[in-house]
């Protein structure tokens, strides 16, 4: 079982920073996927696979794991990539991204890869998913196991997002824990443009959520807010986390064109050296 008390925050950054190498060279051999936000989601996945969540990469089906939803699939190669650096499989399977025949595919598919709790593909579904299984826990007296989903920031222009949110609050679920990948982008341009969601603090409380904001770039600050979630009862809790899409490469940071695609060969040459380098900040195995 990976040990929340194994690696510090800079071997967690630098974990962080290797995760960013594989997932541009996985969508560069794949020649499709979405690049912006599995990069900005590169530090949570690293804090919940290495720092929070209760697994066993040797035996995935584990009765007594915690529950990971990854509700925005499309931002799946963070997690595959993760997940590989954890020892749920090779790392040299990560070229096999998007490939006829692989077992990871564009979006999850639970049946083709252990430790893959859900598929996924219509956004919004994942909170839905994440209070059922949250619900069979309590039933369960499962009360040592808890319930995560990752969100994006887009997929709450949903009705099926706030549904869930009443539910959980009606249901009093504090063994589920969200967090939003607040990014502020969308396929078709910026949130606020699209379809504005500000202010999302006030309306998560208002749904009867216990709210929490953070920097979702900064390790220590993402295992802060989990433990302090874990502290509060009788309440679901929300951590909106802020969030850079495309973050560690220059060209791709902010901006929401890159929601979607892959970098070519040339983009990916400078995005590794961007990667890799950081100003000399990433030291280490890792680097």
């Amino acid at each position: 079982m990976a040990g929340p008390k194994d690696y510090s925050i800079e071997e967690l950054s630098g974990i962080a920073a290797q995760i960013r190498v594989d997932i541009i060279k996985m969508l560069e051999e794949a020649g499709s996927g979405h690049s912006a936000g599995p990069l900005g989601l590169a530090d949570i996945f690293t804090a919940l696979y290495f720092n929070i969540l209760k697994h066993d990469p040797k035996n995935p089906d584990w009765p007594q794991r915690d529950i990971l939803i990854l509700s925005n699939g499309h931002c799946v190669p963070v997690r595959y990539a993760t997940m590989a650096h954890v020892g749920y499989f090779p790392i040299s399977e990560l070229k096999t991204l998007r490939k006829f025949g692989s077992r990871l595919q564009g979006h999850p598919e639970r049946l083709r890869l252990p430790g893959m709790e859900t598929t996924s593909g219509p956004l919004g579904s994942g909170l839905s998913q994440a209070c059922g299984m949250a619900l069979a826990l309590r039933m369960d007296s499962a009360d040592h196991r808890w319930v995560y989903v990752v969100m994006s920031d887009g997929e709450q222009d949903e009705g099926n997002t706030w549904e869930a949110a009443m539910l959980a609050s009606k249901y009093k679920l504090s063994n589920l824990i969200a967090i939003t990948d607040r990014n502020n982008i969308q396929i078709d341009g910026p949130t606020e443009t699209v379809m504005p969601l500000e202010d999302l603090h006030a309306k998560w409380e208002a749904f009867g959520w216990y709210v929490m904001e953070i920097d979702g770039n900064d390790i220590e600050a993402v295992i802060e807010a989990y433990h302090m979630a874990k502290a509060i009862v009788n309440q679901p809790v929300m951590i909106l986390a802020r969030t850079i899409p495309g973050k560690g490469v220059d060209f791709m940071e902010y901006d929401f064109h890159w929601h979607g695609k892959p970098p070519s060969h040339a983009e990916a040459k400078i995005a590794l050296h961007e990667i890799r380098t950081l100003g000399g900040k990433i030291k280490g195995e890792h680097q």
